[in-house]
């Protein structure tokens, strides 16, 4: 778990970042508007008030229930949320009054052409434009929280050419970057455990950062998942937020529940005398909490020309997967980019963001995630629990055929 010096130094730079980000809105949205003094008091009080709680909410994150501290983070990851949105559609607009002032530049108009420096068509022209701003980033936020509610189920058939006869029609539950913390709770963990259990899957497999807090202020949420069930059972490996939480407690608790945790390990799954392995690698970047991703040692008991799928949070993982011929890797920590603008940064990062991709003879899926964090928002993905079919007829081009149901 991150020291708490090390929590007060991401609180420090975050709050940094943020005060930029604010100040930014406070120039276009208050400043440049014109307001009336004391609307303009107003607003830049608010403003000051949402930036203080930002960083206090994440520390506080750390030593207080969810439960006590659920009014404090929907304000916090609310307002994180409808601040990126309007960060980002000022940033557009920005970026197209400076290209309008450069192409004045180019082809000037002629002076008669110029507008009157007239005060009030000033003030007008700039409160329209933070109202517009304003309303179209909450109606956005409004979005993205109406569909950050539940999740669909991605259903997706995987043919793997080293697939035992007796596997073809295997089915694997993915569900991945649940987030149970400050918003999602025990409610919300029976709900995915009832909706995984009625699939009937042959086997259920977590793909990380299923926590955001210690053991003890979230063991009582996680506990319904002790009633999952599946004729292979439960496997599990680490994302980065249960680094965050302190992985060795959860790895212990999540064992606990009878959830069996790969860590750079595997499992033999075997059927009619016949087998494929299920491997799993710890986090991408878990090295520097000294529990690095090994997966030469997750495939030692690998035998010849047996298939193999794998279990890593990071889709990063996937190059390294197609080097030893991995058949299929299972991956989320991307949340498909969870909400505008994210989904397109994403992509800068991320070698796939969402959904079924193939490097050599390895493929991919990567779920959008199960849950969410930080703000209760999701525009352009969906959450989702994806059902694997796995298939042993030979390699088809093209991607898969995807279905989902909501």
């Amino acid at each position: 778990m991150r020291s708490t010096s090390e929590i007060i130094v991401f609180a420090l730079l975050m709050t940094a970042v943020l005060g930029l980000g604010h100040y930014y809105l406070w120039r276009r949205l208050v400043r440049d508007a014109l307001l009336p003094k004391r609307a303009h008091q107003i607003l830049t009080g608010l403003l000051l008030i949402l930036l203080a709680v930002q960083p206090l909410t994440l520390v506080l994150m750390r030593a207080l229930p969810p439960h006590a501290l659920r009014p404090l983070a929907y304000l916090t990851f609310g307002w994180m949320g409808l601040m990126s949105t309007f960060f980002a559609l000022l940033c557009l607009s920005d970026l197209g009054r400076q290209l309008g002032k450069l192409g004045q530049r180019i082809f000037p108009r002629p002076s008669s052409w110029a507008p009157s420096p007239d005060p009030a068509r000033r003030r007008a022209l700039g409160r329209l434009f933070a109202g517009g701003i304003a309303l179209g980033g909450t109606s956005l936020g409004a979005v993205g929280v109406a569909q950050a509610q539940g999740f669909r189920i991605a259903r997706i058939d995987i043919p793997l050419a080293k697939l035992p006869a007796a596997f073809d029609g295997f089915t694997i539950l993915q569900m991945s970057d649940i987030h149970v913390g400050p918003t999602l709770g025990r409610p919300f963990v029976e709900t995915l455990v009832n909706m995984a259990n009625a699939e009937r899957p042959d086997l259920v497999a977590i793909t990380g950062d299923l926590v955001d807090g210690s053991v003890a202020h979230l063991a009582r949420h996680t506990e319904p998942l002790r009633q999952l069930s599946a004729p292979y059972g439960t496997l599990f490996v680490t994302g980065n937020h249960e680094y965050y939480s302190g992985a060795d407690e959860w790895i212990e608790e999540l064992e606990r529940l009878g959830i069996v945790v790969l860590r750079n390990d595997a499992k033999r799954i075997e059927a009619q005398g016949e087998s494929f392995l299920l491997a799993g690698v710890t986090d991408y970047r878990a090295d520097r909490y000294g529990d690095a991703p090994d997966l030469k040692r997750a495939l030692r008991h690998r035998r010849p020309d047996e298939e193999v799928v794998l279990l890593a949070h990071q889709p990063r993982a996937f190059p390294e997967a197609a080097e030893h011929d991995i058949g299929l890797q299972l991956s989320g920590h991307t949340h498909g980019g969870q909400f505008w603008p994210w989904n397109w940064v994403i992509h800068l990062i991320e070698p796939v963001v969402s959904g079924w991709a193939q490097l050599k003879r390895t493929q991919i899926y990567v779920n959008s995630g199960t849950g969410y964090w930080g703000p209760p928002m999701r525009v352009g993905t969906r959450a989702e629990i994806t059902v694997v079919t796995l298939r042993c007829s030979p390699e088809k081009r093209g991607a898969p055929e995807r279905r989902s149901t909501s």
